[in-house]
């Protein structure tokens, strides 16, 4: 067939870390499709991951990888699907070892398991390097003790590249979000790594599909303005993607929810600064004049989006130590519920002024009551019958955020009447910072496991 009728079928297999697993599922088994791709790395979340493999060379990939794989790896193998994933995390190469060890549990021997590496530029942001200095976001005077991680974005090419040497699966570390599903449409179609207009289209695919079930209502749901049928079995999207770069997307028969142009318009403006200049590594995406047109239920079809020349650098995300956060929480029911919540917190921030804990931040709220717009349901709050109050503190050091915690709990004996469900937790704060990096300073790599 020519590439002019071909039809790439592409799956969105996870918007997050910690999505659901059966949409995926539901995919890999009913909307015939040639991709799965699981997005599954937020800024956070790699560093995080980085603090994970420091602890065990062996770890620092996604934590349900391995649950993932098993629910899908024997299906998509058996209908010739690929797998393209950034779960790899902060150690793509352990996870691919691992989803081999996985090929085995189903004697899916020879599978052919590519990891994408590269992309941990740490060491070039610790020695600040000349070519980082001046650049929009440095992160110069962090110091090394407090810098966690440091993650360059990746495009397309090294995915591509290891689908062309025959990989079933792809796991890479930090990839853009939109190159995950951009790579199999290049490789598939044959597109140029110049040529924008292609490349711009592609990324309006992987940007509609990176965040899996916002496209189909999850986050459009809003009980009596924009209703969303039986979202406990949220459906996830997959597109239709011709040679020429427009897609229909649309999600498997039965599923929840829906997909419209509401929802479709919805996601297309998600993150969206300058629709003309949506800044990828593989192209400067031009969204301005993308044309949406509703082709029934829950099918949309999107064409004549653009690009061109991609940037010079890199984007970089940088996870570094921040302090500590400490929080307590208690609750209180019945009459004047609010006004013993109220005391409680005035009792807490005493407690740590007479104590001399010292807070770079402090929140005190009332759950449900003035805790999302502090200070906004005083009428209200006279009139609760239940309350919870926290208390939330910033601070230099762990000791210190483990006292807020215990503050609170002693209001058990100490504090206003009828307390209970008393919690507290002290964790470190992994706060991310972004710069530029060069082309240059970065050398993705491809290294192919077999199982």
């Amino acid at each position: 067939m020519s590439d002019r009728y071909k039809i790439v079928r592409i799956g969105a297999g996870a918007g997050f870390s910690g999505d659901r697993i059966e949409p995926a599922v539901e995919l890999m088994a009913k909307a015939h499709l040639d991709y799965l791709v699981f997005e599954c790395l937020a800024e956070r979340t790699i560093a995080l991951a980085h603090q994970s493999r420091r602890q065990n060379s062996e770890a620092g990939y996604d934590p349900l990888l391995l649950a993932r794989m098993r629910a899908v790896l024997p299906g998509c193998m058996h209908r010739g699907v690929r797998i393209v994933s950034n779960m790899g995390a902060a150690n793509p190469l352990a996870a691919a070892h691992r989803i081999a060890d996985v090929a085995r549990e189903f004697g899916l021997q020879g599978l052919r398991i590519a990891a994408v590496t590269g992309d941990d530029v740490l060491s070039a942001v610790l020695r600040e390097d000349p070519e980082l200095l001046g650049r929009p976001g440095r992160v110069t005077g962090l110091g090394p003790e407090r810098i966690v991680s440091a993650n360059a974005y990746l495009g397309a090419p090294p995915i591509v590249e290891a689908l062309e040497m025959g990989a079933q699966v792809v796991i890479t570390g930090r990839v853009a979000d939109p190159s995950l599903f951009l790579a199999p449409l290049v490789h598939e179609f044959g597109w140029r790594e110049d040529d924008w207009t292609m490349l711009g289209r592609g990324a309006l695919v992987g940007h509609l599909l990176e965040c899996a079930g916002q496209l189909t209502g999850g986050y459009f749901a809003d009980p009596g303005v924009k209703d969303v049928p039986d979202l406990a079995r949220l459906g996830f999207p997959f597109a239709e993607v011709a040679a020429d770069g427009s897609a229909t997307f649309t999600k498997v028969e039965g599923s929840g929810g829906r997909l419209d142009l509401r929802t479709v318009k919805e996601q297309l403006l998600y993150e969206l600064g300058d629709p003309s200049a949506y800044l990828t590594p593989d192209v400067c995406a031009d969204f301005s004049r993308t044309v949406l047109c509703d082709l029934g239920p829950n099918r949309v079809r999107a064409s004549a989006a653009g690009g061109s020349a991609r940037p010079a650098n890199l984007k970089v995300s940088v996870g570094y130590l921040d302090g500590y956060v400490g929080e307590g929480q208690i609750s209180y029911a019945g009459l004047q519920a609010a006004d013993r919540g109220r005391l409680a917190l005035e009792i807490v921030r005493e407690r740590l002024r007479l104590t001399g804990i010292e807070a770079q931040e402090l929140r005190c709220e009332l759950i449900g009551v003035d805790s999302v717009r502090l200070g906004a349901g005083a009428a209200r709050g006279r009139e609760a019958s239940e309350v919870r109050a926290r208390i939330a503190a910033r601070t230099v050091t762990l000791e210190a955020a483990q006292r807020v915690g215990a503050e609170v709990e002693t209001l058990y004996t100490n504090g206003p009447a009828g307390g209970g469900g008393a919690a507290r937790s002290a964790t470190a704060i992994v706060a991310i910072a972004s710069t530029l990096i060069p082309r240059s300073m970065v050398t993705p790599q491809v290294e192919m496991v077999i199982a």
